[in-house]
């Protein structure tokens, strides 16, 4: 079977750890990049090894391209996602899929209309942690939930929001600690209590220079009667590894760092395979992440293209967190419960 060809939108510092999983996936071949600074242009051939061009349109010309990865500013994803579908090809986009939840609707109903498959990288989910936490809740060992919170308490310096502008910014990151950092272990909290029926939220910016908070709270009120906590920040130093706590009338399983700290499932003993395994945090450094989880989730995409199916984290999944911040935001702002 032929090698499915990939272009990549935006060639940032996440570019790196995209070409470095390409080059190690069998089925995968990268074709192109797409910067939108001209100046980029050599120097980005030098550092990729590919033809890249500033203009956009040249890229998603090509017919040996069948996937784009999106991996530009976050309020510009929905943008590039539309014109890819437009021109026939499938998406796999960095998260958030854009910054609200109309918009996301706008690029799924745009892939829909074109019949191009539509992913979001939310790799968190990917790791043998998480993936047996989940297969707990899943099989009911923790019984009745009960309660689900989730800790961001990170820390980026003055030079994090300097060197690139759009951090922080409501248009083109859609907020800062809750929507950039946060939206990771939200996702997997949310993917493990079920849907939230509520929130109340507290957000401020207190010592950055961005419109975005840095530091931050919500309440939630699942669906399913259990209630939780999340707390999130960019000021909070050293930072902290981010960490998940759920309980549960069986039990409850903490996690931090994507590692299993705590497990007192009743009638279960802790995993010791899974002891000594976990993924860097980003808590203090945001290129301190592996890319493991990352291949994990550009290989799914591409067996869905092979395969013409829905991949890991399709549109409709990749809502529901940022469904969940903005309603914080919006909260923190009217300083009253909002209804989901």
């Amino acid at each position: 079977m032929d090698k499915i060809g990939i272009g990549i939108i935006g060639t940032g510092s996440i570019v790196n750890m995209y070409v470095k999983c390409i080059s190690e996936i069998e089925g995968a071949n990268l074709i192109a990049l797409y910067t939108k600074s001209t100046d980029r242009v050599e120097e980005a051939k030098k550092l990729f090894g590919v033809p890249v061009f500033d203009d956009i349109e040249k890229l998603l010309a090509l017919p040996e391209i069948q996937l784009i990865c999106v991996c530009n500013e976050s309020g510009n994803h929905g943008e590039a996602i539309k014109r890819s579908a437009k021109a026939g090809k499938h998406i796999l986009s960095e998260k958030p899929l854009e910054v609200t939840p109309e918009k996301i609707d706008e690029v799924i109903d745009s892939c829909q209309k074109n019949n191009v498959i539509l992913g979001c990288v939310l790799q968190n989910r990917c790791s043998e942690d998480y993936r047996l936490v989940e297969r707990t809740i899943r099989e009911g060992k923790l019984g009745k939930l009960l309660m689900g919170n989730a800790h961001i308490n990170w820390y980026r310096n003055n030079e994090y929001y300097a060197k690139n502008p759009w951090r922080g910014t409501k248009k083109f990151d859609g907020g800062a600690a809750f929507m950039n950092q946060g939206i990771h272990t939200i996702d997997l909290l949310l993917n493990l209590m079920g849907s939230v029926k509520s929130v109340f939220g507290n957000v401020r910016t207190m010592v950055h220079n961005i419109e975005g908070e840095d530091v931050g709270t919500g309440i939630l009120n699942f669906d399913n009667g259990a209630i939780g906590n999340i707390t999130a920040g960019t000021t909070l130093y050293p930072g902290y590894p981010e960490r998940l706590e759920i309980y549960g009338e069986k039990g409850s399983i903490l996690m931090e760092g994507g590692k299993i700290e705590q497990w007192n499932v009743q009638g279960t003993s802790k995993p010791k395979s899974l002891q000594e395994s976990g993924n860097s945090s980003g808590a203090s450094d945001p290129t301190s992440i592996g890319h493991a989880n990352h291949k994990t989730v550009i290989q799914d995409m591409v067996n869905a293209i092979e395969e013409n199916r829905s991949p890991m984290v399709d549109g409709a999944e990749a809502k529901k967190a940022v469904e969940v911040i903005v309603a914080i935001y919006l909260s923190s702002q009217e300083e009253k419960l909002i209804h989901l």
